[in-house]
């Protein structure tokens, strides 16, 4: 029997059909098909051996599933527990702590938090007041303001001032939001990356959310450099697929955003070139795992978060304090 590859996706249209046809077209022994969900039952065997996931982010019942897929023996594309534990303020740590250049990065208090939180007795750990001119100081102006655990541009503030600060976080509602060092850059790179190995850096404009087509757009040495700090995020994160912008300051490519764990993989954002890239790559790496023999994790945190690892890519920094 063909080992199958299983699709869970939104409302995205182009890129699941070109997928699952250039899997199917190739006769490779394996096929792929979009997941079909009742209601799973914890000891239902795996029907697919991997599963490429775009949407559970904003399905909670697809991550509850996914989880227990990886339990069972299914190889899920990205890493479900990681999902559960990455955020913004978690990676600009993550990538310092690499060697890789980040924007300076505070994490703030919520500005209002769910029902039955009592201010005066559930938040005795907070410090108030929040002393805002620190994190000014810190980061500097202007500066970011930004949900650390959103993405798509989403709940994304560029404020020049301490007032424009304040006024953004104070309609930030029960977000979790991040402070970061605006970096004015001379160039800006969105990579997008698949299994670890293959990248793919694009000429970027963030203004008018454009890709580009020129690929030789900065000098070998530095377009080098972008390629394996990319490398080296993807692969401490074990994420097999993901997006990484680069914001390119005096020659130096600084990490300002690079958990995007669903990409961006429509033919008229991407354009045809890059589109037809990342189907071709993504159905190579989805056939070569669902080849590889199943292995199930052990039933520890420790396994499930590890996920799939690759060997540190080559000349990528070692980290701090290892």
């Amino acid at each position: 029997m063909a080992a199958k590859i299983g699709l869970i996706v939104g409302r995205e249209w182009s890129f699941p059909p070109a997928f699952i046809e250039e899997v199917n077209r190739r006769n490779e022994g394996v096929t792929a098909e979009y997941v079909k969900l009742g209601a799973p039952r914890m000891d239902d065997p795996p029907e697919h051996r991997v599963i490429i996931d775009r949407i559970s982010h904003e399905v909670p019942f697809y991550r509850a599933f996914l989880k227990h897929a990886v339990l069972r023996g299914t190889t899920v594309v990205n890493n479900p527990f990681m999902w559960s534990a990455d955020d913004k303020f978690f990676g600009a740590t993550l990538a310092t702590s690499l060697g890789l250049a980040s924007p300076k990065t505070v994490v703030l208090p919520n500005k209002e938090y769910i029902p039955g939180i009592v201010h005066g007795e559930s938040l005795r750990n907070l410090r108030f007041p929040l002393g805002w001119q620190e994190v000014v100081d810190y980061v500097g102006l202007p500066c970011i303001l930004k949900d650390a655990h959103g993405g798509g541009w989403k709940e994304v503030y560029v404020c020049n001032t301490l007032e424009e600060l304040l006024h953004n976080y104070d309609h930030s509602g029960l977000l979790t939001m991040i402070v970061q060092e605006f970096i004015k850059w001379d160039d800006f790179v969105r990579c997008i990356c698949l299994g670890q190995d293959d990248i793919r850096p694009i000429k970027y404009d963030p203004k008018e959310r454009k890709y580009h087509q020129e690929l030789d757009f900065l000098p070998p040495t530095l377009m080098q450099r972008v390629i394996d700090d990319s490398k080296t995020l993807v692969r401490a994160l074990g994420y097999d697929m993901n997006s990484i912008e680069w914001a390119i300051r005096d020659g130096i490519p600084y990490a300002i955003d690079f958990m995007n764990p669903a990409p961006d993989m429509d033919v008229y954002s991407l354009t045809p070139g890059h589109f037809e890239w990342v189907v071709t790559h993504m159905a190579d790496m989805a056939i070569r795992l669902a080849k590889a023999p199943p292995t199930a994790p052990a039933p520890s945190w420790e396994s499930f978060l590890g996920g799939r690892k690759r060997a540190p890519a080559a000349g990528a920094r070692p980290v701090k304090g290892a």
